[in-house]
């Protein structure tokens, strides 16, 4: 029965007991005397699996220190047993309804307390998976299968969000996109699997490139978006053209299979064109209108021989951008 257990109580007898029980089974503890340092270390490392909560302790008593717990994002779904005298009725129902898990009437004996406690960790264990497997999820619905990073769906969702937010408080924000050159011919002439390899080192490059602050995502294809909050043109420029350094500067190593047969195998190099867009912009009224901004910007790009990056400029936007030829 594995786990860690917080013990609350102010009688150092008390905690000794119950620790002692709960070592036999193999189950470690920490205790605390009083409710300023239960929530200290409950919160503090790894956290804890189980409380044992006392409710007649000094200063903050038991019932604060469950709501406190109840109220934590972290520590909400921590199961807690709290010790409480028997027959007390009125004193179990506040602490239900704060959200307590399952009680124990004192004086205890070992047999209920290892009963309560391996019911209480075996909901913590389920808590946690369920937690785990929600998040992965999540992951699983926000992240590109192939690149590892964001998905188009989630760029579309916080681009939204994000322009929604610097336009309520007069905040700049950019969007960089990032497109690169030639890459039908690397599938032509290479496979798809060698393509595949280009993308994963391209993303790779891409993460070292843009700040913790930024959003990266696969755009689609062989397309990239890098959204930047709170960041003004000259930031994104800077952006920008580290990117396109980066990139630039990839050797991606094809493996012999992908060349014919007794052909060396060089590494493939890459170049990407850059579009950039940012408010304040007098001609952007709409987080459409930036995107179709930095796709005008990448567009100009291309067209002016690739391997670049192009700012949007102060004129009106193109209402269909032209496609764009690798």
């Amino acid at each position: 029965m594995p786990g860690a257990v917080l013990i609350v109580d102010d009688s150092r007898a008390a905690q000794e007991g119950l620790a002692a029980v709960l070592a036999g089974a193999g189950v470690g503890t920490r205790s605390a005397a009083d409710g300023a340092e239960a929530l200290r270390l409950a919160s503090a490392g790894a956290g804890v699996d189980l409380v044992i909560l006392d409710l007649g302790l000094p200063g903050m008593d038991g019932l604060q220190v469950l709501r406190m717990l109840r109220a934590s994002e972290r520590l909400r779904h921590v199961p807690v047993l709290v010790l409480t005298a028997r027959g007390d009725r009125e004193t179990r129902l506040a602490a239900l309804r704060l959200g307590a898990d399952d009680f124990l009437p004192k004086p205890w004996d070992a047999e209920a307390l290892l009963a309560r406690v391996e019911r209480c960790l075996e909901t913590k264990r389920r808590i946690d998976a369920l937690t785990a497997q929600a998040a992965e999820l999540q992951k699983l619905s926000t992240t590109d299968g192939l690149t590892q990073v964001h998905n188009h769906r989630h760029f579309q969702e916080r681009l939204r969000e994000e322009f929604r937010r610097a336009q309520r408080y007069g905040d700049p924000l950019s969007l960089i996109l990032v497109d690169l050159d030639h890459f039908k011919a690397v599938n032509d002439r290479h496979g798809h699997l060698a393509g595949d390899r280009v993308l994963r080192e391209v993303s790779g490059a891409l993460r070292q490139s843009v700040r913790d602050t930024d959003l990266l995502a696969r755009y689609g294809g062989e397309e990239f978006a890098v959204l930047l909050p709170h960041t003004s043109v000259g930031g994104s420029l800077t952006v920008a053209e580290r990117i396109l350094r980066d990139v630039g500067a990839l050797a991606v190593a094809l493996e012999a299979a992908a060349q014919p047969a007794g052909a060396p195998v060089p590494p493939l190099r890459v170049t990407a064109s850059v579009g950039v867009s940012a408010l304040p912009h007098r001609s952007i009224g709409s987080a459409e209108q930036l995107f179709r901004a930095a796709d005008e910007a990448l567009y100009r790009a291309k067209r002016e021989g690739r391997n670049r990056v192009c700012l949007a400029s102060q004129v009106s936007l193109l209402a269909e951008p032209p496609a764009r030829a690798g």
